[in-house]
């Protein structure tokens, strides 16, 4: 293999939806909203439901992933399309019913006017341990890729990611339990249903978390922006875990310690780094290139 191993690990760094109404405000961390201003005549806020997914793609991709679909709610006059006619057929085949319903009550259980007239109540999302998950996405290709998010707390931007992450066919995405958002419904709707294919594993330890991949067999690379190797100037043909930070943080520095080597995305303008999410796709697709070359 082209590159020796040095003795560290690489590290890589790099909606609120808006209120169903403006007498509602919803809680930021919470499935919880807050409660609406007396005497507004604002409707009554309805907790959200934990184990929904909102949004046509999304819903699809729950389908066509096997998870399991409980109740499917369409909007009262909904005007008939392909998506719609698909969901249709692939509930009709599960013996899945579905509810007409109306549109503001659908706002209410989303949290969100995002839901583009259908909201599927689904079986509880399924996360992994994380050496198992390792595991199968070495059992999936020998030189498996999985992501590492150190601090990511935007729900949109963990599902931008998860959607490059599921175009690029990483093995897994790896959180931690403290600093990052779990795969919710906003999660599930930015990725355009992606979320649904991949798997998930959060972790109380990210830095010990290396040390399991490590002895498995993986290369840790970590992205930063003062690094001194470029992001292409590595040779990504082996099994990687890619470490991406947070905007603004970066990687801790256990992180950076840990990493079998650092690299960094060329920066021309004035700005100094990308939205994690757009670092994150800008190497996943160098690995897609070098693999096919």
């Amino acid at each position: 293999m082209p590159n020796a191993r040095p003795p560290a690990i690489v590290a890589i760094s790099p909606v609120r939806t808006k209120s169903v109404s403006s007498c509602l405000r919803w809680a930021s961390s919470s499935t919880t909203p807050k409660t609406a201003r007396a005497g507004s005549g604002c409707r009554k806020p309805v907790p959200r439901p934990p184990d929904i997914i909102y949004g046509r793609n999304p819903i699809l991709e729950a389908f066509r992933a096997g998870r399991p679909v409980k109740r499917l709610l369409f909007a009262e006059g909904l005007r008939e399309e392909p998506r719609l006619k698909e969901l249709r057929q692939l509930a009709a085949a599960r013996k899945v019913q579905i509810e007409p319903t109306d549109r503001h009550k659908l706002d209410d259980i989303a949290h969100s006017e995002a839901h583009q007239g259908v909201v599927a109540y689904v079986g509880p999302r399924r996360y992994w341990e994380l050496e198992p998950m390792a595991r199968a996405a070495l059992a999936d290709r020998a030189d498996a890729v999985l992501l590492m998010l150190d601090s990511l707390q935007d729900p949109q931007n963990l599902g931008t990611i998860s959607r490059t992450a599921e175009a690029t066919g990483v093995g897994g995405i790896i959180t931690s339990h403290n600093r990052s958002p779990e795969v919710t419904p906003s999660v599930v709707k930015a990725s355009a249903g992606a979320a649904e294919h991949l798997r998930y594993a959060r972790v109380a330890n990210l830095a010990q978390a290396t040390d399991t991949l490590k002895d498995i067999g993986f290369w840790i690379v970590g992205l930063t922006g003062d690094a001194p190797t470029l992001y292409t100037e590595f040779d990504y043909r082996r099994p990687l875990v890619i470490i991406i930070g947070a905007e603004g943080e970066g990687l801790h520095e256990l992180l950076r310690k840990k990493s079998d080597v650092l690299l960094r995305l060329p920066m021309a303008g004035k700005v100094g780094s990308l939205n994690a999410a757009v670092a994150g796709s800008v190497i996943l697709y160098e690995v897609v290139r070098q693999r096919k070359t």
